[in-house]
């Protein structure tokens, strides 16, 4: 089993052992993603280097193996795949990624780092945060819905990270259920468990512990 970082809810747990249940095309699609992430064609070098910083800042990766978010999330924007809708006060998405390069870009060096790939991962997980709760003002940030910019990007952040096998390890999830589909309940308390699913390895409500934590 692989899982960001080797870490997880699920030890063991591998989803692409089920794989023989999916259809053909359905196994295909999974498993590129696994071996063929796409190369990056929208970012510009510079632009790509801070995005992947942020990106792994983000969701938390820290160490190899890593999904590679940014990746997916230039494909994306390179074959101009939306999704289908625009806030009236930013840009369109691709304009708003390059603006969001450009702005942590700008608070990185307004603590002396050349770029915000280059900043100590605490100073990023500040401006991170910054950019989270809509605190970042001045430059490009003054140029669009700051509060607007940080859930678009996150929105394809999400989606690029939860799509890829190896973060469907991480959390215990099945993978596709076509054709199998599902035979329970869904009703774990009751012993109402499809006969793929993982067990955790701790009973730890994540939800829970990000407040706990003061990470929220």
């Amino acid at each position: 089993m692989t899982t960001p970082q080797n870490t997880g809810r699920y030890p063991g747990y591998d989803v692409l052992r089920e794989q023989r249940h999916w259809d053909a095309k359905t196994r295909e699609l999974v498993l590129e993603r696994v071996e063929r992430p796409p190369p990056i064609r929208f970012f510009a070098d510079e632009e790509a280097r801070t995005l992947h910083a942020f990106c792994d800042v983000v969701t938390a990766q820290e160490s190899e193996p890593r999904i590679l978010v940014l990746n997916y999330v230039d494909a994306k924007l390179h074959e101009g795949r939306r999704d289908g809708w625009q806030y009236f006060d930013v840009p369109d998405d691709d304009e708003v990624w390059r603006r969001v390069a450009r702005g942590l870009d700008d608070e990185a060096r307004a603590h002396t780092y050349a770029s915000f790939a280059d900043a100590p991962r605490k100073t990023q997980e500040g401006i991170v945060h910054r950019f989270a709760q809509a605190e970042l003002h001045g430059g490009v940030w003054g140029t669009m819905n700051v509060a607007r910019a940080g859930s678009i990007v996150m929105r394809y952040v999400v989606q690029a990270f939860y799509a890829h096998p190896w973060a469907w390890n991480e959390i215990g999830f099945g993978g596709p259920a076509y054709p199998r589909g599902y035979g329970a309940f869904g009703s774990p308390h009751l012993g109402e468990e499809e006969s793929w699913e993982a067990r955790e390895a701790e009973d730890v409500d994540p939800v829970k512990e990000v407040r706990r934590r003061g990470w929220d």
